[in-house]
Parts: C-alpha cells; sequence; structure tokens
C-alpha cells in the first residue's frame, strides 16, 4: 500500500471539496433546515406539535443530513467519473492496488457527512429555539455511532455510485432515498410504529432506522429507542454489507 499516494488522492479530495463548500453546504442544509423549521419551530411553536418533539426530530434530522451527505459525496462524482468525464482512468493509474482507490473515496465521504452531521446541530439548535432537551452524556457512544452512520452513508454511495447509470440518478432518488427518508425513522421513534406490526419489523432492513434511533439514544435517552448494542451491531452489519458489495463492483467496474 502506498500510503503517500493515498494521501494525496485525500487531499486532493479535501481541496475540491474546500472549493465547492458554499455550494456544498447549501446542498446539504437546506433541506434539513426547512425540515427543522417547519416541524421543530413552526408546528410547536403553533401548538399542533407537542415541545418535546423537537428532541426526537433533531437525531432523526442530524442522522437525514449524514446519510444524503456521505450518499452524494461518493455516489455523485462516481457515477460521473465513470460514465461522463472517465476522470477515474487517471486515478487508477496510481502506484497503488483499486480497491484501495475506493476505500479513500469512502473516507473521503465520511469526512464530508461527519461535518454535515455535526454542523447540523448547533444550526438546528437555533432555529429549533429553545425547548430542546439535548444530552451529552454518552460521548464515547455518540463519536462510535456517528462514525458508523458516517461509514455506512459513504459505502451505501460507493455501493449506489457502481450499481446506477447517470440516467437513473432520479430513480435513485425516488426508489431508494425517499422511501429510507421516508420509514427510516427520523421524524418518529421506531417505538411509535407498534399500532403498525408488519411496517415496524420491515423497516428494519432500512439501515437509517438504526442510525435515527442511535443518534436519539445518545442525544436523547429520554425518547423511546432501540438498544444500543443492538443498534451498534445492526450498523456494523450493515457497513460491513456495503463496503464488501462496493468494493466488489468497483473492482469490476474499474477493472472491465
Amino acid at each position: 500500500m502506498n500510503w503517500k499516494t493515498f494521501y494525496a488522492m485525500l487531499s486532493r479530495d479535501g481541496h475540491v471539496a474546500r472549493r465547492n463548500l458554499i455550494p456544498t453546504l447549501m446542498q446539504n442544509f437546506l433541506q434539513p433546515m426547512l425540515l427543522t423549521f417547519v416541524f421543530g419551530r413552526v408546528l410547536t411553536a403553533g401548538g399542533m406539535m407537542d415541545i418535546r418533539y423537537k428532541s426526537v426530530l433533531l437525531p432523526g434530522i442530524i442522522a437525514i443530513s449524514m446519510t444524503i451527505s456521505g450518499v452524494w459525496a461518493v455516489a455523485m462524482p462516481l457515477i460521473s467519473e465513470f460514465q461522463f468525464t472517465r476522470e477515474i482512468e487517471d486515478r487508477l493509474l496510481a502506484p497503488m492496488a483499486t480497491h484501495w482507490l475506493a476505500v479513500e473515496k469512502v473516507i473521503a465521504g465520511m469526512i464530508q457527512a461527519l461535518v454535515s452531521g455535526l454542523v447540523v446541530i448547533p444550526c438546528a439548535w437555533l432555529v429549533m429555539g429553545s425547548g430542546v432537551n439535548m444530552s451529552f452524556q454518552q460521548p464515547l457512544q455518540f463519536a462510535l455511532i456517528c462514525l458508523l452512520v458516517a461509514l455506512f452513508s459513504s459505502a451505501g454511495g460507493l455501493t449506489l455510485g457502481c450499481s446506477i447509470g447517470q440516467t437513473q440518478i432520479g430513480l435513485m432518488f425516488s426508489m431508494v432515498i425517499a422511501p429510507m427518508m421516508m420509514f427510516g425513522c427520523a421524524y418518529y421513534p421506531w417505538s411509535f410504529l407498534a399500532s403498525f406490526p408488519i411496517l415496524q419489523y420491515a423497516v428494519l432492513i432500512n439501515p437509517l432506522v438504526y442510525a435515527s434511533e442511535g443518534l436519539r439514544g445518545t442525544l436523547a435517552p429520554q425518547v423511546p429507542h432501540i438498544s444500543l448494542p443492538l443498534i451498534i451491531a445492526a450498523l456494523l452489519f450493515f457497513d460491513v454489507v456495503f463496503l464488501a458489495i462496493g468494493l466488489k463492483r468497483f473492482t469490476r467496474k474499474a477493472v472491465s
């Protein structure tokens, strides 16, 4: 493994991200901030939602922001580089194994996902106003959950980026991202689906459920949530599966 080359590529991606900082921030924060303002400020101030809903919503918004950011940061460039600009061909000539190029993209996506998620916390807190009851009494568990969520989002982006064509991007968001968000327990705890038992267990195949519930369990432990050990185990499972599939498809696509 040529670590110098690996670091150079990672630095290059970081430089590109810094140059596109403003568009990236607008892209990643617009939807979370709108959701936060409408559900966490307007509806609670108007009396349609209990003020305690703010503590339920914020961790879910963080999970959505991290997921969308990680998927977008890895999947979109891969789709473009493999099918349009062919820029990936220059990178494949770098003096390191092909799969390490995919790992570099996953790490770059993780960094963007972490930044997007962490910046949402103070921004959403300001948008929501008073009544947000957040707790940082479990910093190690919170950090672990954030890392696992960032890895799942970027590894998922690697899998999607190597699996769909440029003309299927809209289909990816309508058939994959949108249902994942709606049934990812971002806007409500998993326990609230008890009235729909079939749906409650069906959504467990959605990794965003564990991202939302994990962040909710570490930031708002007073809200009902899935057991943290189960969440960590599930996130590890999805991370390994997405990473293995993504690396395999990236290598196959790069060689072909």
